[in-house]
């Protein structure tokens, strides 16, 4: 998979057209997408955000901030969060019911991008634009537009910290074991996460540098269901007792903070307490914070939620205007039907060194870095 370099600036709106919507997915592909602005709208319109269930800090945070931030544009905010016992059907009906009630703009952050085509081709028929936030909708052609971190460069940087901390802690190895870790099946970001890490890690498996000991390289037996960090102690316990009784794990690619830290705990719970493994994450989460400041988690990534909100928002906006939104990239996102007009922000990699740099405009993350 190779990721196509985003430019630093945004591409020239796009022409409108009439479409039948557009989609995305975690896949990239060359195929070209289109979208169409909207004719506009009232601007006291309902604005309906459907948000996965509570998994991450962000995810928490994300909710609050479209509801203060979608009244403070004058719309009316409609944020439903899917429920933690039955998600998938939980979305798919607030889905439908911010239809019902006449949303002109359907931000949806997918519990499962593979399960809701039906509600994004009901929202396109009742004329509403639907954007998908965060993690991409799959298979469907009823996506106007995606907004997200670009989630590629996200992997790409956690795998190259797995190495950079790799190398500092341990100058006289010539060869480290590791283990790998991905996210749920059913999130269309976890692949592209994985992905873009692997760009960076497997070269260094093939030559050597890096040994999966356990020999579980693959995605299906990486994955972590529902991003669960019981799910990631389960499987950590496993691999210390299968692998590791007679010699020590150096690093370990965790896809975000709440599963680094499951991990973490779980290689100390297993008696390994005088050989700090490397630990990725990702969404500085403020639990991870002194982990980090620790020096038991190696590195996070800084995706700043409100930036990503606002965004969000701005799209809406736009629309709202009758104007196209902003978009950067019309090439990378391909959900196997077509590609999605995204609008990608850039995470940062986040490690002790530079995490006082890092989180400066965000007095709570910075209060932490400063308490260590």
């Amino acid at each position: 998979m190779k990721k196509i370099l985003l430019a630093t600036t945004a591409m020239a709106a796009i022409a409108a057209f009439a479409l039948a919507g557009c989609s995305s997915d975690s896949g990239r592909g060359e195929a070209g997408g289109d979208s169409s602005a909207a004719a506009g709208f009232p601007a006291d319109s309902t604005i309906g955000v459907a948000l996965p269930d509570k998994t991450s800090e962000n995810w928490v945070l994300a909710g609050q901030l479209f509801e203060d931030g979608l009244a403070e544009a004058g719309f009316k905010g409609d944020v439903q969060y899917a429920g933690a016992s039955n998600p998938v059907a939980d979305q798919q009906q607030q889905i439908s019911a911010m239809v019902t009630s006449g949303a002109k703009v359907i931000i949806i952050g997918a519990t499962d991008g593979k399960q809701l085509g039906t509600q994004a081709a009901d929202a396109k028929e009742s004329g509403a634009t639907v954007i998908a936030y965060d993690r991409l909708i799959e298979n469907t052609a009823d996506v106007d537009y995606y907004v997200a971190f670009d989630n590629f460069k996200v992997g790409q940087l956690q795998g190259q910290a797995l190495l950079d901390g790799l190398a500092a802690a341990y100058p006289d190895k010539s060869s480290y074991n590791i283990e790998l870790f991905s996210g749920a099946a059913t999130d269309a970001n976890a692949p592209v996460f994985f992905n873009g890490a692997m760009d960076v890690l497997q070269p260094k498996i093939d030559d050597g540098t890096l040994k999966v000991v356990s020999g579980q390289t693959d995605i299906k037996q990486t994955a972590t269901e529902k991003w669960a960090p019981e799910n990631a102690t389960k499987r950590m316990d496993a691999l210390m007792t299968s692998n590791y009784s007679d010699t020590e794990i150096d690093g370990v690619l965790s896809p975000n903070d709440t599963l680094g830290r499951a991990i973490i705990d779980s290689i100390a719970d297993n008696g390994q307490t005088d050989h700090t493994p490397i630990v990725t994450g990702q969404d500085s989460e403020a639990a991870s914070i002194p982990y980090i400041m620790q020096g038991k988690q190696y590195s996070t990534i800084y995706k700043d939620t409100r930036a990503l909100v606002k965004e969000a928002i701005a799209m809406a906006t736009s629309l709202q205007k009758g104007e196209e939104p902003t978009v950067n990239d019309t090439e990378s996102y391909n959900n196997g039907v077509k590609v999605v007009p995204a609008d990608l922000l850039t995470p940062v990699i986040v490690t002790k060194d530079n995490a006082a740099e890092a989180y400066a405009e965000n007095p709570d993350l910075l209060a932490l870095v400063q308490k260590g």
